[in-house]
């Protein structure tokens, strides 16, 4: 069948799979599960509510939830009878809500609990509330779905065809490093286009394959993927939350999920620790198998013996870690920001399969993904451009893109649309370099900066290189305009206390210890040996040590986890002043 809009995956998918399990839930320590067939029914009944509620064509409704089927069931509804989505994180501030419902023109708000809830609630002024949750005095999602069940399908049908390709679907307000939030447009065939390109290059086979999702809808990273879970059917669980990942995972045993470095750094310094943690042979053959791994490259022939020594790592170490990821494991999508490459090394060496990705909001979102097989896969790089995307780069460095995945533009703000769109090619604003159809980010452009001394600092690659550390949780690298860089450090509080346990240094609090002399003189020694890896104008020369994590609640990070510059330099102004006293 045609596939014009991106409600049509769902007869399409019950033509094709018939599936038993399109999505599932964990209620009650029991997975829920719905079928292609419940999901047409839902979204149907949901449709010809909101028909019978007043909800027209063009209108926009607010959807802030962490991830569940309920998500899904409303988003698709709205695009049946061309209503527009305005999905929205649910960690942000509650004057984050206010100016979104505002800008956006919000009319109805489907929010996930009670915390959400009340949020919303007290800058939603008169606009119609459902939940996700059952709670007190808020009507129930369901209530719209009963109501529906009575309803006119004719009516909605009639909408539905009235829906075209180029039609605008959702308004996603990017979280931005600096500043309000921008309403980037797209439309059908922005996302469906991407969708299509993604779908070609997915390991695990059509149908009968499981996923467990747990990054944002509310980002286009995993909505996206999302549309294409249901074009190849796979079956899409949503992980109970973070904390539960690892028991999901085990769980469900996922062929494929999608994640972000920061995880994938996590789950690595875990199993490190743990390594730590052995003794005798075990702990000998854990680092033998780690360094053996930390060398891999999947597209090279790595001799006879290198093969077989990686034969064994995997057949006594390597098999474990896969297990804790649920021992089906096919493919793994990192997306968001860059991916360490000695991650990358690793976990192909554990024939665990990291695919590194890049795209943005305004891309819908994929421009460049890495395909999960050994030819074709380039540790370093961010994939290969996918197909019907055109990428360039200016002769600045930036990464110029076109094709029909990109937005139709910000909402509201042509100005700001006519700046990054030009002559067809969208202006990411990342300086990076082509190799044939590989590509490969070096920085972003606008966080390129001088010292004093007229040298150009690029901080994320440093950054990205400097949290190789296990003991380095977060960094950021400082310097604009002066003599020097330096860098506010984030220490891994559990890598302190590791190192203190093998080192028989008496710990008392991950706070106290960062300004222990020792713990000082062991970070210097990490800094000392990542700076071999930069020029000499690049080096840092004086570092800090911080407390606390950078957080999304704190406002240091966007919630895509990517530093706001601007915020953490203005909150540690007085740490890096300090830095460059004499």
């Amino acid at each position: 069948m045609q596939l014009s809009r991106l409600f049509d995956l769902i007869p399409y998918q019950i033509s094709t799979y018939d599936n038993s399990v399109a999505f599932a839930k964990k209620e009650n320590d029991t997975w829920k599960t719905y079928s292609a067939r419940d999901l047409k029914r839902i979204v149907d009944n949901l449709g010809m509510a909101f028909i019978q509620s007043g909800l027209n064509p063009g209108d926009k409704v607010a959807i802030i939830s962490e991830n569940r089927p309920e998500w899904n069931f409303i988003d698709l509804a709205l695009q049946q009878m061309g209503a527009i989505s305005v999905p929205m994180y649910p960690t942000i501030t509650s004057e984050d809500y206010q100016y979104i419902f505002d800008h956006a023109e919000v009319k109805v708000i489907f929010v996930g609990d009670k915390e959400i809830y009340q949020k919303a609630v007290e800058v939603a002024g008169d606009r119609k509330i459902y939940s996700f949750d059952q709670l007190p005095g808020v009507e129930h999602w369901t209530s719209l779905e009963v109501k529906g069940e009575n309803g006119d399908l004719s009516k909605l049908e009639e909408l539905k065809s009235k829906v075209k390709s180029g039609d605008l679907f959702t308004i996603i307000y990017t979280s931005g490093t600096t500043g309000r939030p921008k309403g980037v447009m797209l439309s059908h065939t922005n996302v469906l286009s991407n969708m299509l390109s993604v779908a070609d290059i997915m390991t695990p086979p059509p149908g009968a394959s499981k996923v467990l999702s747990f990054l944002p809808l509310c980002h286009i990273y995993e909505r996206t993927a999302s549309f294409c879970y249901i074009y190849l059917g796979f079956s899409v669980y949503y992980a109970e939350n973070m904390e539960k990942i690892g028991e999901n995972l085990k769980e469900v045993q996922p062929h494929v999920f999608n994640t972000v470095p920061r995880l994938l750094e996590k789950v690595y310094d875990k199993i490190v620790a743990k390594g730590y943690e052995l003794t005798g042979i075990k702990k000998s053959l854990f680092f033998w198998a780690l360094n053996l791994g930390l060398r891999y490259d999947p597209a090279a022939d790595m001799g006879g013996w290198y093969n077989f020594q990686l034969k064994l790592a995997n057949k006594i170490i390597f098999s474990k870690w896969r297990e804790a990821l649920g021992g089906n494991v096919m493919q793994i999508n990192s997306g968001a920001s860059a991916l360490q490459p000695r991650l990358a090394r690793v976990f192909w060496a554990a024939g665990i399969k990291v695919c590194e990705g890049y795209g943005l909001t305004e891309t819908s979102p994929v421009v460049s993904a890495s395909i999960g097989n050994h030819e074709e896969i380039r540790i370093g790089y961010v994939g290969k451009i996918v197909r019907d995307v055109q990428v360039k780069i200016a002769d600045d460095g930036e990464i110029l893109v076109k094709g029909p995945n990109v937005m139709q533009g910000y909402y509201k703000e042509p100005q700001m649309t006519a700046e990054v769109i030009k002559d067809g090619w969208f202006h990411t604003g990342d300086i990076g370099e082509l190799d044939g159809q590989y590509l490969k980010i070096t920085d972003r452009k606008k966080e390129m900066f001088k010292t004093s001394g007229g040298k150009y600092i690029a901080p994320q690659v440093m950054e990205n290189k400097f949290k190789e550390s296990p003991m380095i949780e977060q960094l950021m690298v400082v310097g604009d305009n002066r003599n020097f860089p330096g860098a506010l450090i984030v220490p891994s509080f559990d890598g302190i206390k590791e190192y203190c346990t093998r080192k028989g240094i008496p710990y008392t609090s991950g706070q106290e210890m960062v300004e222990k002399p020792e713990i000082l003189e062991k970070f210097q020694k990490e800094v000392d040996h990542y700076n071999k890896y930069f020029g000499k104008w690049e080096q840092i020369k004086r570092f800090k040590l911080l407390k606390r994590a950078w957080g999304v609640d704190t406002g240091e990070l966007t919630p895509t986890m990517k530093l706001k510059r601007k915020v953490i330099s203005k909150i540690y102004e007085d740490e890096i002043e300090g830095l460059y006293r004499s």
